[in-house]
């Protein structure tokens, strides 16, 4: 796997957590999530007019891809509500790479090396790891559907994932990804609207406006590098090295929101970087 990849994923990680981080601390999830990704597209709209818009053979995959990016920040929204950050973050990211390596050999006829499957598997074991010690417990109390929303965002991540991938093998990922959040918060717009009201809505942008931005802004910027990465490297390895977020999400969550971080996410966090120098070197 080219170490460019490597580079842009590692660093689409670390927006990503970040913007994951602002989200969790945000008031209503559902909200933040709509004006964020209109804020987003305005920014970055002038990129599209330089670059070019996405070729045409590619739009009825965004279409397609947007469905799914509504319904995992559907989901995602609700497990915030429900759980501790680290807990859906790991879990919903770690368990995503297998389904993407399934979906990348099965619809992309990717192959790989033994060394890369390797690599593969012991990312997912440290993503396990790194999510394990909240498995069962959300403030020490059984918490099963929180794990069920976690794998549930881990299925909807793997398929839009796929989705983008097989696109921006035919199209530049920077405007690709733009007009995915304009077509989000417009797909969106009627429910969004009928739920809150158009007052509510205003309230929450003039109250929270900077944060929302920075949340948009950070969430195109981490999706194109890592859509970049997807275009150069095989999906199925650069699926299991993005999610190294995972390891920024647990210490951000310890650091940030106070939750427990434990000896076995540290061993889980060493493991995962393993499992991607063994991508780096044999993948």
């Amino acid at each position: 796997m080219p170490l460019s990849a490597i580079g842009l994923l590692l660093a689409a990680a670390v927006l990503h957590t970040t913007w994951n981080l602002l989200l969790k601390q945000a008031g209503e999830k559902y909200m933040a999530t709509w004006w964020s990704a209109i804020i987003g597209f305005l920014v970055f709209t002038p990129a599209v007019y330089l670059i070019g818009f996405p070729s045409q053979a590619v739009w009825h995959i965004l279409v397609i891809s947007a469905l799914f990016e509504i319904a995992y920040y559907v989901v995602l929204a609700e497990a915030y509500r429900d759980s501790d950050f680290s807990l859906v973050y790991p879990m919903g990211r770690g368990a995503a790479p297998a389904f993407i390596a399934i979906w990348a050999a099965v619809f992309l006829g990717e192959r790989f090396t033994f060394g890369g499957l390797i690599g593969i598997m012991v990312i997912i074991a440290g993503l396990l790891l790194v999510g394990g010690s909240s498995l069962f417990q959300t403030h020490n109390k059984p918490h099963a559907r929180g794990i069920l929303l976690a794998l549930l965002l881990a299925l909807l991540i793997s398929i839009y994932s796929t989705l983008d991938g097989i696109a921006v093998k035919q199209t530049a990922a920077l405007p690709y990804v733009i007009l995915l959040f304009l077509c989000v918060p417009a797909f969106t717009a009627p429910l969004i609207l009928r739920y809150y009201g158009w007052n509510q809505l205003k309230d929450e942008l003039s109250a929270h406006l900077w944060p929302l931005a920075a949340i948009g802004i950070l969430t195109i910027g981490a999706y194109s590098l890592a859509l970049w990465a997807y275009s150069i490297a095989p999906l199925g390895y650069a699926g299991a090295v993005r999610e190294v977020s995972v390891v920024m999400a647990a210490f951000a969550g310890w650091q940030f929101l106070g939750e427990k971080l434990g000896g076995t996410r540290v061993i889980g966090a060493v493991v995962i970087f393993a499992g991607i120098l063994v991508i780096a070197l044999f993948g």
